[in-house]
């Protein structure tokens, strides 16, 4: 009797496999994008050696694949110019179709709590300009949205929680606002449908976020981290394997990252972290030159405004972008405030971000150019003399990579706010500052040091700064030293 009923059960399970349909990943599903004009990743699972028929309807092409021993399976399927919304049907038997799919631009959106922070903002602390965007969400109905849940796990996963959604005053206020003003900048400058899939999660070290195998390789492990850390802790690689590991698969142009915070304590080594994780991350999506796009964490008080260890962490950002090919960092010097770690101006980081984006990846004339960086400096009759890259040339006020003659109130900036200033005894004051208009400089000075030697400019946690270009682009920070810091100036 009971090897019968054993039988049965083989027998009713052999047929329930047999009749299984098609199982996608959550990030296959209605109302996605897919990267355009390419070959794009579908996958997913079936019952073990299951032929499975896929028909795509924007060029009406079919695909056949067969499941390995474990029902896996994948094919890559092209895709053409932007357009939708179109289908694709799976069969093993029975059918599958998801609708209402687009082709265009995807974005990757990661980091921790502000690429977390949404449009609608946190609890008593603000997003800026939240009621117009959530009332404006219906002009873009060709952005896509889709959140990984969170998921901090020691095993590897091949699947994640979401689903996608469409642009609307219902959806975009819970969604990363970094990542939504950078997409709907893209959107409004190619006219093309635009995927956003956000992973981050607020409070988190970058060592999380990377591989096993970047961590081993950087020689970084769980008693190395907990060493390091001030106030959060992540163990290594467990973001990567619940948030990234099942995105990996699907096809996306380039990446948009806001994280840094949580690794102020060990500065020095995030350079090469950040630049490890880069490397893995484009591997893992099988494009090595997969564009990424860093956001220098934002000006704030933290243990004291005038402390440096903000300004070693940027520092240490700004390297990173100089280690690997197909990056750079948008500037965020102008909208940190001193009592909000979450600065409230989302747009302009997404936009910041998304010009980055335009000009390199897309070729779009006529964007902001690069936040300016320190170039050099003379020292000329007791006073220093800066120069900066991304400006335009001397006498070339038409073009409007230049200095801004007035403030955010309108004024005439006369005075130049953020800058330091030492001699040989390498200890800094405040300096004063003024534009050399005609020369795209700042000449900055103090009375009390006659042979100036060293500037820094908003080089601490915090400081107002009214520094930018004619088309909003504040000055990257830095200093004109490599000169030690001590300790106690640190923390």
């Amino acid at each position: 009797m009971r090897k019968a009923l054993v039988l049965i059960a083989a027998i009713l399970g052999a047929v329930t496999l047999s009749n299984a349909e098609v199982r996608l990943p959550a990030v296959l599903g209605d109302n996605m994008v897919l990267q355009r004009n390419t070959e794009v990743k579908l996958w997913g699972w079936s019952t073990p050696r299951k032929k499975i028929k896929i028909k795509t309807s924007w060029n009406r092409k079919k695909y056949r694949v067969r499941s390995d021993d474990e029902g896996r399976w994948l094919v890559k399927v092209a895709t053409t110019e932007a357009g939708g919304p179109y289908s694709i049907t799976f069969s093993d038997g029975k059918k599958t179709r998801l609708e209402n799919i687009l082709l265009g631009e995807v974005w990757i959106c990661s980091g921790q709590s502000n690429m977390e922070m949404p449009v609608q903002g946190f609890l008593g602390q603000p997003c800026l300009h939240a009621a117009e965007t959530t009332r404006e969400a219906r002009q873009y109905p060709d952005i896509r949205l889709f959140t990984v849940a969170r998921d901090s796990t020691d095993t590897p996963k091949d699947d994640c929680v979401g689903e996608w959604l469409c642009s609307n005053p219902k959806t975009v206020g819970a969604f990363s606002a970094v990542g939504y003003y950078f997409g709907r900048c893209l959107n409004q400058y190619l006219g093309v449908p635009i995927g956003l899939i956000t992973t981050n999660w607020g409070g988190t070290n970058i060592e999380a976020w990377m591989s096993p195998e970047s961590n081993k390789k950087l020689g970084v492990d769980e008693e190395y981290t907990a060493k390091n850390w001030d106030e959060y802790y992540f163990p290594c690689s467990v973001l990567y394997n619940g948030m990234v590991l099942p995105i990996t698969n699907y096809t996306a142009k380039g990446f948009i990252w806001y994280q840094g915070e949580s690794n102020r304590g060990n500065w020095k080594e995030y350079a090469d972290m950040q630049a490890e994780m880069i490397r893995q991350w484009r591997e893992a999506w099988g494009d090595e030159k997969m564009p990424f796009y860093i956001t220098q964490i934002a000006p704030y008080r933290y243990s004291g405004a005038e402390k440096r260890r903000s300004a070693l962490l940027v520092e240490n950002q700004i390297k990173a972008t100089e280690m690997v090919p197909y990056c750079a960092m948008a500037s965020t010097t102008d909208v940190g405030t001193y009592s909000l770690i979450h600065e409230p101006d989302k747009l302009s980081v997404g936009e910041r971000l998304a010009w980055l984006a335009l000009s390199r990846d897309y070729g779009i004339e006529g964007v902001p150019a690069d936040a300016p960086t320190y170039k050099s400096m003379e020292i000329v009759d007791g006073k220093v003399v800066i120069s900066f890259n991304n400006l335009c040339e001397p006498n070339d006020q038409s073009d409007p990579r230049s200095f801004n003659w007035l403030d955010d109130q309108g004024q005439v900036v006369r005075s130049v706010k953020g800058f330091e200033i030492a001699g040989a005894d390498k200890k800094f004051r405040p300096a004063q500052a003024r534009l050399l208009w005609s020369d795209n400089q700042v000449e900055v000075w103090s009375e009390s040091i006659k042979e100036p030697v060293a500037v820094r400019y908003v080089f601490c946690n915090y400081s107002e700064t009214n520094l930018k270009t004619t088309l909003g682009q504040p000055v990257v920070p830095f200093r004109t030293d490599d000169w030690e810091i001590p300790n106690e100036e640190i923390d």
